[in-house]
């Protein structure tokens, strides 16, 4: 475990690095990472300590950038979202979520072949609230905002030291609420707690190091890099939020035939099937209670007639959906589509 937390400290480093240098993603690129040694219930635990610790490091650094018009409507909106989605945590599944911000960072890929540089025009200031309840919500949920909202601060024009500042005092916040919140809730462990503070360490020693790289980086390749880590990111989350949901919920796909397969998600089958003349078919089983009221009488006329009976409902592009009643009788198999 030493030597996991010691490889978790030099890829944070790295990582808040790249963070600065794109305006966030640090945590989006941990979470994969942190995946592999906690349960997903306690890894936004983990990323809280250091991304607040970055955030207050990072004000210490940049705080002459900080632009507060920003700051005073993103932060009364965001504390009410983050209460909310670190709340929820308890009950719903963050994986999800995970999967879904995957895609919305993948998406930004066509960015990165954009050579000609655009003038945006910037939202109106009470997007900036609409943003901020958003980026809470998520953030408590997730434990990261990252690159997810980075777009938006490029649209007000700001410059990569202005986005490192302003984006730390919003969020210093957040990441504050949201550990006691965690904390309140159990949803912490002593090696989420060491893992957490490896990565505190971590981000320190990069926030004091990185504003020897900014001057450096024209705004241009500035954003460049916002956007490629934004799909590198999302790639490596896709990947292991995908596995990790595959083995949560049992999702398996089987190929019954040429022309058919079956998919399991949580103990529920579905079927796809493709014919030449009914076209692509998808298959549910579903109970009794399920029926229309006409079919409800059917299936207890098939009942008193056969010892078992099983329904699927089948829905068929541009077609109502129909039912298939599978009657078995002394081992033998009746079939009937309503």
């Amino acid at each position: 475990m030493i030597f996991q937390i010691i490889l978790l400290f030099f890829g944070t480093v790295l990582a808040f690095w790249l963070s600065a240098v794109c305006g966030g993603g640090a945590s989006l690129i941990l979470i994969p990472i942190l995946n592999l040694l906690l349960p997903t219930s306690v890894v936004p635990f983990s990323l809280t300590i250091g991304t607040f610790t970055s955030s207050a490091s990072r004000i210490a650094v940049f705080k002459k950038h900080i632009n507060w018009k920003i700051f005073f409507w993103f932060v009364p909106f965001s504390i009410p979202a983050v209460l909310a989605g670190a709340y929820l945590i308890k009950y719903i599944n963050p994986n999800y979520l995970q999967l879904i911000v995957a895609f919305f960072l993948v998406s930004n890929a066509p960015q990165l072949f954009k050579s000609k540089k655009t003038d945006e025009k910037p939202y109106p200031a009470f997007v900036l609230a609409i943003i901020g309840f958003l980026a809470g919500f998520v953030s408590g949920i997730t434990g990261a905002i990252g690159l997810l909202f980075n777009r938006f601060y490029l649209k007000f024009g700001l410059s990569k030291e202005e986005i490192v500042a302003t984006r730390a005092a919003n969020e210093v916040f957040l990441h504050l609420i949201k550990l006691m919140i965690y904390i309140s809730l159990g949803l912490y462990s002593n090696l989420a707690l060491w893992l957490g503070l490896s990565i505190a360490a971590a981000t320190i020693i990069s926030s004091y190091t990185v504003k020897f790289i900014l001057p450096y980086l024209s705004e241009n390749i500035f954003k460049k890099v916002g956007y490629g880590a934004m799909v590198v990111s999302g790639v490596a989350l896709l990947a292991g939020t995908s596995d990790k949901i595959i083995e949560q919920d049992k999702i398996s796909i089987v190929n019954n035939s040429k022309h058919s397969s079956v998919i399991s998600w949580r103990n529920t089958d579905m079927v796809l099937e493709y014919a030449i003349d009914d076209g692509l078919e998808i298959e549910r089983p579903i109970q009794p209670e399920e029926l229309p009221e006409p079919l409800k009488k059917k299936y207890i006329s098939l009942k008193k007639q056969y010892d078992t009976v099983y329904i699927e409902k089948v829905f068929t592009f541009g077609r109502k959906p129909a039912h298939e009643f599978y009657c078995y009788k002394d081992k033998k198999l009746t079939k009937f589509e309503i």
